[in-house]
């Protein structure tokens, strides 16, 4: 019960309705982060799915096209081709703050294209091994932006269930306490004005009656 928690003073009323107000506005602000994050999130959530069946479709190709060029060459041929890369890449980790939540970028200044991804002579090697490479090359920046998009996921997930547990707490634990508080606080001060009322009225009906018996008693002399 709320009076075994608070002392019925005016004090710890007044403290009560701060606490109540400030619950009331951080459970607004709070919904609509959660709302906003939801809405973002399920953006990212249908970006994510689109980049990977585009990602997976790049891949399965290239291992098609590399299993086709395997089976035109010599596997010791084909391990020596591949053994070494021509170009190395560098990869950007950023950060942007998208609703208090820090998620991360990728990003590469380094362009291949060309002749840059073949990290092998022509002479002898398959022309299938060419178009397994370039399969493969074409999908490094869909990987790239499906790594960044479903970390995102991951930490916006997590800010998600966060705020839900927070928004809980106030709309069923903290305002209905912080409400229930001040009703308790509120119905003893009542109580005890009444009280003080009575005890002035008694007073009051006291002195009047002595006054009276004085009265009378000067009067019989």
């Amino acid at each position: 019960m709320a009076g075994t928690r608070v002392n019925p003073t005016r004090m710890e009323l007044t403290k009560q309705k701060k606490k109540l107000l400030s619950a009331t506005r951080g459970h607004k602000l709070l919904k609509d982060k959660r709302d906003e994050l939801v809405r973002q999130f399920m953006d990212l959530i249908k970006e994510n799915m689109e980049l990977r069946l585009k990602v997976e479709k790049g891949i399965k190709n290239a291992n098609m096209e590399f299993a086709i060029a395997r089976a035109g060459m010599s596997e010791q041929v084909l391990n020596t081709a591949l053994m070494a890369s021509k170009k190395s890449l560098n990869i950007n980790q950023g950060v942007k703050n998208v609703m208090s939540v820090d998620i991360p970028t990728f990003s590469t200044n380094d362009e291949i294209s060309g002749n840059d991804i073949y990290s092998y002579g022509y002479a002898f090697t398959a022309g299938d091994l060419d178009d397994a490479v370039y399969s493969l090359s074409t999908v490094f920046e869909d990987m790239l932006k499906l790594a960044e998009v479903e970390k995102s996921c991951q930490l916006m997930a997590t800010e998600i269930e966060k705020t839900r547990r927070r928004v809980n707490a106030l709309e069923h634990v903290i305002i209905p306490e912080a409400m229930e508080n001040i009703k308790y606080i509120t119905m003893k001060l009542d109580e005890n004005e009444r009280s003080t009322q009575i005890r002035l009225m008694k007073v009051k009906d006291m002195m009047v009656q002595q006054a009276v018996e004085e009265r009378r008693v000067q009067d019989g002399l």
